[in-house]
């Protein structure tokens, strides 16, 4: 079991849940920036963000809608700026990549490897929608392949690592680490390296503990030493997800993009709610978490002020 310091990411936002859904989801500029400031206070060392249209809460992957709150954080927080290239499944490549290949943050995600990605089971549990869109963004995901070829992630990391920047390695399944393993043969990843391993959205691989511990297995023969690896785990299975992580060496990922709840039928009124549970957990077994300039030395990072915002 690792002695370092776990590093707690924090997902304000996504491309996933709706307005509807609840209502403490940042939406507007000023909602991230408070959601994120709030999640690095309770022990996030990074934040993963998204931007959203603040009139609706539609996902919105323009340069402008991230620099509606970038600037803000960076001034406000030494947390590492982690930016999504994943945006939403209905996205093309160009428009998921370009915030994180013009603004050039310490870190991007990069989702490895196309799978179904289903949310439309979520459509049954809400009568009414705020937003025309909501519906619409959700059922038409019973057909849609969430595209994420070898053309496409050599792509992003070409034109991102460019930068300077580093990856969060998305990895919904088996398969995708992998794919992360052909692309380290290759020479094109470079450890150490992040694997955040995602269990529990419809499509990718479950969130039962055995899935979570084929997930490690597999990770440490192809990578070894090599890496970090980190869990997220979707809706309800996030904080079980998180204590079993935890418990075996790894570092964990929280937030309202991933997880409206705050346990049993009670809803997070922030993301900071759901970091200091996850904190609790952390502290319980023993351990610390990381501040943002261990996260920066564990990731091996250019650090804050070589971003491009």
């Amino acid at each position: 079991m690792s002695r370092d310091p776990v590093i707690i990411t924090c997902a304000v936002t996504g491309g996933i849940h709706t307005p509807t859904m609840s209502p403490h989801l940042p939406v507007t500029p000023q909602e991230i920036i408070d959601d994120a400031l709030g999640a690095a206070g309770a022990g996030a060392s990074v934040l993963h963000l998204h931007a959203r249209d603040p009139e609706n809460g539609r996902p919105d992957q323009s340069i402008e809608g991230f620099m509606r709150f970038l600037p803000q954080l960076k001034q406000a927080t030494g947390a590492v700026i982690n930016l999504t290239s994943g945006g939403s499944p209905h996205m093309s490549l160009e428009e998921r990549v370009q915030p994180a290949k013009q603004l050039k943050p310490e870190v991007a995600s990069l989702n490895m490897g196309s799978i179904n990605f289903g949310l439309f089971p979520l459509v049954d549990k809400y009568p009414e929608f705020k937003h025309d869109w909501e519906r619409e963004h959700l059922e038409a995901t019973r057909d849609v392949v969430f595209k994420n070829t070898f053309k496409d992630i050599e792509y992003i990391l070409k034109s991102c690592g460019a930068n300077g920047t580093r990856f969060e390695f998305e990895c919904y399944d088996i398969s995708h680490l992998y794919n992360l393993a052909h692309f380290v043969d290759r020479g094109l990843v470079k450890p150490p390296f992040f694997v955040q391993s995602v269990f529990g959205i419809l499509g990718g691989i479950g969130a039962h503990p055995e899935d979570v511990s084929h997930m490690k297995r597999t990770a440490d023969r192809l990578f070894g030493d090599d890496y970090r690896w980190s869990v997220l785990g979707a809706g309800a299975s996030q904080l079980r997800v998180v204590a079993q992580a935890a418990a075996m060496g790894g570092n964990v990922r929280v937030g309202l993009e991933d997880s409206l709840w705050a346990g049993p039928g009670r809803m997070a009124t922030s993301s900071a709610e759901q970091v200091r549970l996850a904190r609790q957990i952390i502290e319980g077994l023993g351990l610390t978490i990381a501040s943002p300039d261990e996260a920066r030395k564990l990731l091996d990072l250019k650090g804050g002020a070589e971003v491009g915002f």
